[in-house]
């Protein structure tokens, strides 16, 4: 068992699980491939449309109430598939309860996403991709594996939780074929030229220790007519992402509109330099684990999220690789707080009474604690506050008790330390990969709203 895996499970902190960044992800910097933004209540233009600013609405009709059922391009979309949809993503989600309000915006967002999906795989088949079922059977199969289940178990999970095999498929179908036609009808036709790695590089340099941004986003799509509502509704996402019930990844997942949604809202590493004015002043200001929007883009609202920040081309000592063990001692069930607490103490004791690794067997039979061990973790993707502690221990040395009464009590103890280098330069392979995909996913969101703009879709 290795300790990312419990360390992750047990101790997160709230929307706080910090990953390493990699030196690939600076390529985005260097290209400059992020969305324009304007001021946070600037005016939306009419695009020369003419509309008259006193102008008078003839009728009751609410372009934004609709019955979450639609036919797309002459498919179907009935309500048993949002249903079965909306209960996948809250089982998978772990969410159980939303009140009335949040179910009804999971629901309509769910229903935009599906109407993406139909039109995706009727794209792709227009296209002559094919996805066969063997291939969804194999990928069923792996999406089963991923959740220790078989394919017969993971049936048998998604009818209790409300939702079902058919679903879960078809989404895959989507995913499977809207990724083959990218590769047949986009990639082929985007390219990078050698004279602008070179170029890429140069800026990489000449970016050297300067401050960057891990950021994740929320992204609401308006218009003129729907601004304050779409408004109202992102700050309604911002008040349930600070009660800390759920993790930013989770509204990212259920409610973003943007591309990113399919990778938790994440934008990868940041330059302020690379941002508008408006959100160069808001980035710059957060602390790591803040949340700051809405703020108003074309299209729509973005909600950002700050989870790191370091220096470019910089070692960082968050990068530092550790050798670690862990010393568990779960409690019984319905251990009090009280119980608890005195039993932490107890280990707290033992724990820090440890000289070195080579203590820890002994330490973890007296106290009848399970031992796990990893020696790829960086500081960098533990929780914050063991990183501000790990930071500061020596070699043979522990942290002190964390957990739950739930979870029971552990402790971390530091058997070594391989500290970060200086930070190198991706290869020109590694950044004409990586400028390649970014142009074809931006060229994916064009293609995206081409279908939205030309589609034929009934809502009932």
């Amino acid at each position: 068992m290795r300790i990312t895996d419990t360390v992750k499970h047990d101790i997160r902190t709230k929307g706080r699980g910090i990953r390493a960044g990699a030196t690939l992800m600076l390529i985005a910097l260097a290209t400059g491939a992020l969305a324009q933004t304007v001021p946070d209540q600037a005016v939306p233009d009419t695009g020369g449309l003419n509309i008259p600013s006193n102008l008078q609405l003839f009728g009751k009709l609410d372009p934004n109430v609709r019955k979450p059922t639609a036919i797309v391009n002459d498919t179907v979309l009935t309500q048993t598939d949002i249903d079965q949809r909306m209960a996948l993503a809250m089982a998978l989600n772990n969410v159980t309860n939303l009140s009335a309000e949040d179910r009804d915006r999971l629901r309509m967002q769910i229903l935009r996403q599906l109407i993406d999906e139909t039109l995706q795989i009727q794209e792709a088949k227009t296209a002559e991709v094919t996805v066969t079922a063997d291939e969804i059977n194999q990928a069923y199969a792996r999406f089963s594996k991923q959740f220790g289940k078989t394919p017969a178990e993971m049936n048998t999970f998604l009818r209790q939780v409300g939702s079902s095999e058919k679903s879960m498929r078809r989404q895959i179908e989507g995913e499977l074929a809207w990724s083959r036609y990218l590769r047949k009808r986009v990639e082929p036709f985007v390219n990078v030229g050698d004279e602008e790695v070179t170029a890429i590089r140069a800026r990489l340099e000449a970016a050297k220790g300067t401050e960057e941004y891990n950021l994740k986003e929320i992204f609401l799509s308006a218009n003129e007519a729907t601004g304050q509502q779409v408004f109202n509704n992102a700050r309604q996402i911002i008040a349930e992402i600070q009660k800390g019930q759920q993790p930013f990844e989770y509204f990212a997942r259920s409610f973003s509109e943007a591309s990113t949604r399919a990778v938790n809202g994440d934008l990868g590493w940041v330059r302020a330099a690379q941002l508008p004015p408006e959100l160069q002043a808001a980035v710059q200001q957060m602390q790591v684990g803040q949340v700051a929007g809405p703020i108003q883009i074309p299209g729509g609202f973005s909600i950002l999220y700050l989870t790191d920040k370091r220096q470019v081309l910089t070692a960082d000592p968050r990068d530092s690789r550790l050798s670690l063990k862990q010393l568990t001692v779960k409690f019984p069930a319905g251990t009090t707080q009280a119980q608890a607490s005195a039993r932490a103490a107890d280990f707290a004791k033992a724990t820090q009474a440890i000289r070195g690794c080579g203590d820890v067997q002994r330490v973890a039979t007296a106290l009848k604690a399970e031992v796990v061990d990893n020696d790829q973790v960086t500081i960098r993707q533990l929780p914050a506050p063991l990183q501000e502690i790990l930071l500061k221990l020596q070699i043979g040395q522990a942290t002190p008790p964390f957990g739950s009464p739930e979870q029971g009590v552990r402790s971390l103890v530091l058997c070594d330390r391989e500290e970060p280098r200086s930070g190198n330069l991706p290869t020109n392979d590694q950044i004409q990969n990586q400028v390649e995909q970014q142009r074809v996913n931006l060229r994916a969101n064009q293609k995206m709203r081409d279908l939205r703009r030309d589609a034929v879709i009934e809502y009932r």
